[in-house]
């Protein structure tokens, strides 16, 4: 009979690359509740989970559950937590489309200027 290991990705984040690298294709992935998990699977790499616990003001027993895929952490947790772990929350604005072209009044106002050039 083949024996199977259960996977665990903290042995597969052994560099400080492996982990940017995780946390950036967790931010990217669109699915904002693995947010917490990656920053619990960072903690565990790092056997960081105490410092990070204190740092976010709980009990060490609590954020697990709370960086937990079925955990509900406050924003201010998440950002602590990444704190601890050296990382900053930052927003940045998104790309934004092309503008489209303006079929209104202002197009045809354009458009008359044009003319009488």
């Amino acid at each position: 009979m083949l024996k199977t290991k259960k996977f665990d990705v903290i042995n597969y984040l052994k560099t400080e690359k492996d982990i940017e690298e995780y946390l950036e294709v967790a931010l990217e992935n669109g699915d904002y509740s693995f947010i917490p998990v990656a920053l619990a699977d960072i903690a565990r790499a790092r056997k960081a989970m105490t410092a990070a616990a204190r740092a976010a003001g709980v009990t060490r027993t609590n954020l697990y559950q709370s960086l937990s895929e079925e955990g509900h952490p406050a924003f201010e947790t998440i950002a602590k937590v990444a704190n601890s772990l050296g990382y900053r929350l930052t927003l940045v604005p998104v790309s934004k489309p092309a503008a489209k072209r303006d079929s209104g009044k202002a197009a045809k106002q354009q458009k008359a200027k044009q003319k009488v050039v």
